[in-house]
């Protein structure tokens, strides 16, 4: 199998094309985005007089005209935002009531995961390519039915059959200082882990996507934070600290698959070993419209090449 990984695209419609075009320029027979696939932010676009309409975009307030508006929307979703197109009442709801802005938000984010896989679909549709899609910690779980299509699976919390091998993925991880939606206590994540790896078939070549890298490794190396997440110093210098997971290194010292895909910290690209396993993290450049990733070559129970990629 020649596989495409990449993950961390935090909404950047750029990226996700790229990555649906990824399958050809790569010469790849599977394509996988290892999470946190959605965005974080909604940008308004209200409707003013004299048909304009006025939206801040990047900390720039923007006045355009009907015709301009598509326009501007593809801009907003190329940075991984969500337009959203509302009157001023309807704006003025939004920063009144917080509530019914995280309603909005959570209708529009699905939304347009649905349009992304319908790109999938019209990409892929009539190749050979499979595609697995799963969700990070970061993304809602509103979001994971609307992955499912024909042509894209999403993995999450499984085992699943990749050709002559097996795939068993998990989008939760660790705890972070951001309280985001999949994330546990490690020996919590660990009996998740040791559950899936119960469904593992013996004798079959296996690959981890595993959104959490594991601890102490290259894959895992971020700056530590304070309480008030603030960046802490040494010496007028960021303090570089292991924040992946312990559990994910447990699993991987125990079942020893032939390739461990990882993302969520994002400055941390790199290519590891434990012990046979060779692990991967191609990090993430979303807000730059470019896209980390690694392309792989695995044979039986040996990884015959691993190129990290970035386009």
């Amino acid at each position: 199998m020649k596989l495409y990984y990449a993950g961390d695209v935090h909404g950047s419609e750029k990226c996700w094309r790229k990555f649906l075009n990824a399958a050809r320029f790569y010469e790849v027979d599977t394509l996988i985005m290892g999470g946190d696939i959605t965005g974080k932010l909604m940008v308004p676009i209200v409707a003013g007089a004299g048909g304009r309409h006025l939206a801040r975009v990047l900390g720039r307030d923007e006045s355009v005209a009907e015709d301009e508006l598509e326009e501007l929307e593809k801009r907003i979703r190329f940075n991984g935002f969500y337009p959203y197109r509302c009157d001023r009442a309807e704006y003025e709801r939004l920063e009144a009531d917080e509530a019914y802005r995280d309603e909005v938000f959570t209708r529009l984010m699905v939304d347009e995961v649905h349009r992304w896989i319908e790109l999938a679909e019209e990409r892929l549709g009539g190749t050979d390519v499979r595609c697995f899609v799963m969700p990070g910690n970061d993304d809602e779980f509103a979001v994971d039915a609307a992955l499912e299509s024909r042509y894209v699976v999403n993995p999450d919390n499984a085992v699943v059959r990749v050709g002559d091998f097996q795939m068993l993925s998990c989008s939760w991880t660790n705890r972070t200082p951001w309280d985001s939606p999949r994330e546990e206590d490690e020996d919590d994540l660990l009996r998740r882990l040791r559950e899936l790896a119960a469904q593992l078939e013996p004798g079959v070549p296996t690959i981890f996507n595993l959104h959490c890298p594991p601890h102490g490794t290259t894959l895992d190396k971020a700056p530590q934070l304070t309480p008030d997440l603030r960046v802490a110093l040494d010496g007028g210098e960021p303090r570089i600290v292991s924040v992946g997971s312990t559990a994910v290194r447990t699993l991987i010292e125990e079942v020893q698959p032939v390739l461990a895909l990882h993302g969520h910290i994002h400055e941390s690209k790199a290519v590891a070993k434990i012990g046979r396993t060779t692990c991967v993290n191609p990090g993430s450049a979303y807000s730059e419209g470019v896209i980390d990733g690694a392309v792989v070559d695995v044979r039986g129970d040996k990884v015959k090449s691993c190129q990290l990629v970035t386009g």
